[in-house]
């Protein structure tokens, strides 16, 4: 009896609740610096430190974007400027500081990987630009065509930040995502391999709003919406009707819907043509300076 009083007592249950407190106390102190950690590595992971280039390769930057707007508005040829930059910097691998987006597509022995069938034809068009501004390095004009040719399809402005150097040696082959591959390939790819988020995954999959397939290319025919040369969220929406005569969907572009954290970020971006951009301009600013200047 005397024991049960004693725990019914007021200095006990004080004693009892403030040993609670300091418990909880802890408790969310803990998972308070694991989030605080946790929030600086992705931080850390994504600080930049860029080079500090000339006014004079400042200002070829601006004449050779001008200069790229008018190419892609009369070649209509913003698709192929935009697979040209990602399959520039797509080829990145994170363990070994390797490939990535330094100028090394113009060299045959890449452009002669299958994946990269058809981009002889982008930096044919794209040579007599860049013979007007020696100064550019490869390595940022060809990303600069990428970015420039969202803006001119109506897409978002990425931010541009120069630099880059051209590297003499080409990645090896087997690098890029291949379209008939399921979700656990485009992690090892993206995520794995590049460094890139499943959130960067999908944003990165809306670019194929832009462009078409070439059966002689790639094996597969067609475009995967109704105005291919239109920088929009139509790709989400056209994934989620379903397959139509004429549109196109890769087994790459099916597992998004499939895959339970890809899809939520479908349904997102069909819904909200904001949020796609904004993910997007992200994603594409990310894919664009893997390995370079990183601090």
């Amino acid at each position: 009896t005397n024991t049960i009083s004693a725990l019914h007592s007021p200095i006990y249950i004080l004693l009892l609740f403030t040993r609670v407190c300091l418990c909880s106390t802890r408790v969310h102190r803990v998972a308070f610096l694991s989030s605080f950690h946790s929030t600086l590595r992705r931080k850390r992971k994504m600080t930049k430190c860029y080079p500090t280039v000339s006014e004079e390769y400042q200002n070829a930057v601006q004449k050779a974007k001008r200069k790229l707007r008018g190419l892609i508005a009369e070649k209509n040829c913003a698709p192929l400027m935009l697979r040209l930059a990602w399959h520039s910097a797509g080829t990145f691998d994170v363990k070994t500081k390797t490939g990535g987006p330094f100028g090394t597509m113009k060299q045959p022995a890449e452009l002669a990987h299958a994946a990269n069938n058809g981009l002889d034809i982008a930096v044919r068009l794209l040579e007599p630009i860049k013979e007007q501004f020696p100064i550019l390095s490869y390595a940022d004009f060809y990303q600069l065509a990428g970015v420039v040719a969202v803006e001119i399809t109506g897409g978002p402005e990425v931010p541009f930040h120069p630099g880059r150097e051209d590297k003499p040696h080409p990645p090896p082959e087997g690098r890029l995502p291949n379209a008939t591959e399921g979700a656990d390939h485009l992690r090892q790819v993206f995520s794995h391999q590049m460094g890139l988020s499943d959130q960067d995954i999908v944003a990165l999959s809306g670019g194929h709003t832009l462009g078409r397939c070439h059966k002689e290319r790639s094996g597969f025919e067609g475009p995967w919406t109704t105005n291919p040369l239109i920088f929009d969220n139509s790709y989400f929406k056209e994934l989620l009707t379903g397959e139509k005569d004429g549109l196109l969907q890769l087994p790459t572009d099916k597992v998004l819907l499939s895959d339970p954290v890809f899809r939520p970020l479908v349904d997102k971006y069909a819904a909200d043509e904001d949020a796609f951009f904004a993910d997007y301009t992200e994603a594409h600013l990310k894919l664009s300076e893997l390995g370079f200047a990183d601090a």
